[in-house]
């Protein structure tokens, strides 16, 4: 048996249309999982030139995470679900996130609208007796120079996926979190697109390299397999060893 096929499994990626949760949903689709990818453009046509977006055998539906209605009613569309990834994000730069409102957007994306996807499959989760993955950031466990609500709702994610774990473990459903390092998506474009602050981040990273959403989804598909039966409300920080 292997542990790590998961042929008729049906898995949701929130945040799965580019970049982290794009690697993820072709992870588990690889595997042989029938994935669907929620994003936030009208169409997977939208995303045709978009930068780490791959959308090709992944069904997308178009869900704005950070609306709770919206996020209610696409739930109830969505019918059985053995895996919930929950890899949405933002960030704002240039101190945008010094101002409320810029705060309030980040902590909405970042860390309410887990939340809110959470509690909405809640009940498919149980009856399957599945697997609830939440993406952090190795910033829940330091902190980020300049983005105070990037930093806020990543640690938020690490209490969150512990506070679930806890909560909903006798109800059969597994509750873990990846915490990814410098991974190269369009986020991190402001430091992997620069030669001087590339350089300097490599040299953090033992590994010598940066990661990639491949690498995030070999956690993942870890963590909603067989082979993590016994692992609860841990998050698995997956960044070279940078945080050595």
């Amino acid at each position: 048996m292997n542990d790590l096929d998961f042929t008729g499994r049906r898995v949701l990626v929130v945040g799965g249309s580019s970049g982290i949760g794009n690697g993820i949903a072709h992870g588990f689709r690889e595997r042989g999982a029938k994935v669907a990818v929620w994003g936030t453009r009208p169409t997977a046509a939208d995303y045709k030139d978009e930068e780490g977006s791959d959308l090709e055998g992944l069904d997308y539906v178009s869900v704005d995470a950070s609306d709770e209605a919206a996020v209610r009613a696409a739930a109830e569309k969505t019918g059985e679900l053995d895996v919930l990834v929950a890899c949405q994000g933002t960030v704002i730069y240039r101190r945008g996130e010094f101002e409320m409102g810029g705060f309030r957007k980040v902590v909405d994306v970042n860390l309410n609208s887990l939340m809110a996807c959470a509690l909405a499959f809640h009940d498919a989760l149980a009856a399957s007796r599945g697997s609830l993955i939440l993406v952090s950031s190795t910033a829940a466990f330091r902190t980020t120079f300049g983005n105070p609500a990037y930093n806020a709702s990543k640690a938020g994610i690490l209490g969150l996926t512990r506070a679930l774990a806890q909560a909903w473990a006798g109800e059969g459903i597994r509750v873990n979190g990846i915490a990814p390092g410098l991974v190269d998506t369009k986020l991190t474009k402001v430091t992997t697109g620069r030669p001087d602050r590339l350089a300097g981040a490599l040299r953090s990273i033992p590994a010598g390299r940066l990661g990639t959403p491949y690498d995030m989804a070999g956690a993942a598909l870890f963590l909603a397999s067989p082979l993590a039966s016994y692992v609860v409300g841990q998050t698995l920080a997956v960044d070279g060893g940078q945080m050595l």
